[in-house]
């Protein structure tokens, strides 16, 4: 199982038990499923990753490109037919870079996939947003003033209180996620009825 295959792979500093554990749950089924739908092998993933934050990052990192396979972003978004969809990360360097890795070679609906490493108060004309970090207050201002952003995910507290569509929450050591159905058609962005069944949460308005 992939738990298993986890809980034995070689670490610099071999963790508690007690993380260990934690680690197995957290990759759970989103991992293995996410993992599966990108062709990537869960057991070589966690080899590479080195921890429980590594872990957790390329999961969130596989569900934002899956994400957008699961969002129509209106055609005015895109200059052409030949444009590309365009993923933003602030916060994180190491989520930009994992997304470039999980992006590399793929395309969403025949278009290009391009990350961006943006800081807070860049331009944000991007397709899809990640806001790293717990800080709730601190994503309320980058969502205030990222307008641009059609795909805007975050991973706090308040995330959808604060407009954003998507939001990650670990639940049980798994990576969960809840949507905002208003914050997507306030962005024009319609989501498809596939991604809201695995959604933890759908809420309609900011709450």
């Amino acid at each position: 199982m992939i738990r298993h295959r986890f809980a034995r792979t070689p670490q610099s500093s071999p963790p508690s038990p007690r993380r260990r554990q934690a680690v197995g749950r957290l990759a759970g089924w989103s991992l293995a499923a996410v993992c599966a739908g990108l062709g990537l092998a869960p057991a070589t993933a966690h080899a590479e990753a080195g921890g429980s934050q590594a872990l957790e990052r390329r999961v969130k990192a596989a569900f934002l490109y899956k994400f957008l396979g699961y969002a129509d972003f209106p055609a005015s978004a895109f200059a052409d037919s030949a444009a590309p969809v365009t993923i933003g990360v602030i916060g994180s360097d190491e989520m930009a870079a994992e997304l470039g890795r999980v992006v590399a070679g793929r395309q969403v609906r025949g278009r290009q996939i391009v990350v961006r490493t943006l800081r807070e108060g860049d331009p944000a004309q991007v397709h899809l947003l990640f806001i790293a970090g717990s800080d709730s207050a601190r994503a309320a201002r980058i969502l205030r003033s990222a307008s641009g952003a059609l795909l805007p995910v975050t991973e706090c507290e308040l995330g959808l209180q604060n407009g954003s569509v998507i939001n990650f929450r670990i639940i049980e050591e798994r990576v969960r996620f809840d949507v905002s159905l208003d914050s997507a058609e306030r962005n024009n962005v319609k989501l498809s009825s596939r991604l809201l069944t695995v959604a933890n949460r759908v809420v309609k308005g900011n709450s």
